[in-house]
């Protein structure tokens, strides 16, 4: 009885109910839009949408879903901002039956989401997986986006830097496997080259497999499709030039996207871009160090406002 009382018990399961709770209190409400194509996207939305605030959208990287990428923001940016936390597709309660895998759709349906929650404007914040989308709702939608952060997003990567020897795995197939683990052993070589001090000492096998049975399993090939999409003929010259204010934050240790892509995406975007460093961080920037990152953000977006953004507000909402 005891044992199947323990093996029925999911650390992982009830981590995630508990960010639920989380974001429910900081006054968030989870919300399904059918777009009636075989697309269905759920997100995390204000229960009460202010209009004399700005709207700020956060998009989560590989990995779980939304909600353990961003729970440590939600309470301190809501002072400020209508925070909308999507799943992107084949993440949380996000899915297509459409073929499309590209960062280009994901943005897309982004911005359908946010439309049918009648947001018209917006800053956005992306990590890793996230940034490239970002980067793609910048790039296709310019007036509808008022700032961006891309954070530790190699969206300046070229297929060609994979054979140079840039990254810690030698195929995309290899990455697959390490950004998607099904063993422990691969979680855990995903937290070494993820952190500048991996936390996994200590850590159980069986709750490293909770893990896995919890958030790694489902959608698993389409997921991987998601990589193999970011990385197929992927050329700096094909990269538009995004022309909103951009600031760049990365781990100067990150390993995933090594720190040479940040410096090549703010020579790609020129003056329009910030780029800053976090030390003593590697690509998870989100959990090791987010109180540093929370301060850039915090100093990028709301310190101060750009003046089309101030008492302006009331045309970036329209109620359904």
């Amino acid at each position: 009885m005891l044992f199947t009382m323990a093996k029925c018990f999911s650390f992982t399961a009830t981590r995630d109910r508990w960010f639920r709770y989380s974001f429910k209190n900081a006054g968030l409400k989870s919300s399904t839009t059918d777009f009636g194509d075989g697309t269905i996207m759920h997100c995390w939305v204000p229960k009460r949408h202010n209009s004399q605030n700005p709207t700020l959208l956060l998009i989560h990287g590989l990995g779980a879903n939304a909600m353990w990428q961003w729970k440590a923001f939600i309470s301190p940016l809501m002072a400020n901002f209508n925070i909308y936390v999507p799943d992107l597709l084949f993440f949380g309660d996000s899915y297509t039956s459409r073929p499309e895998r590209s960062e280009a759709f994901q943005a897309r349906c982004l911005m359908g989401l946010m439309e049918a929650h009648g947001v018209r404007k917006m800053n956005v914040v992306g990590i890793s997986y996230g940034g490239f989308v970002a980067y793609s709702l910048a790039a296709q939608f310019k007036d509808r986006v008022y700032k961006v952060v891309l954070c530790c997003a190699g969206v300046c990567l070229e297929e060609k830097d994979l054979k140079d020897g840039m990254f810690p795995v030698k195929s995309v197939d290899e990455a697959v496997d390490v950004l998607l683990p099904q063993k422990p052993e691969k979680i855990k070589e995903l937290m070494r080259i993820s952190f500048y001090k991996p936390p996994t000492t200590g850590v159980p096998s069986c709750l490293l497999t909770d893990y896995i049975d919890v958030m790694c399993t489902e959608y698993r090939q389409e997921r991987s499709a998601l990589i193999h999409a970011l990385h197929k003929d992927r050329k700096l010259s094909d990269l538009p030039k995004i022309t909103q204010p951009t600031l760049i934050i990365w781990g100067e240790h990150d390993k995933i996207f090594p720190p040479e892509l940040a410096h090549r995406l703010k020579r790609h975007l020129g003056e329009n871009a910030k780029l800053v460093f976090i030390k003593n961080a590697g690509h998870a920037i989100n959990v090791e160090k987010p109180k540093e990152l929370y301060k850039h953000l915090k100093s990028f977006l709301v310190d101060p406002l750009p003046p089309t953004m101030h008492g302006n507000h009331s045309n970036d909402y329209k109620a359904d």
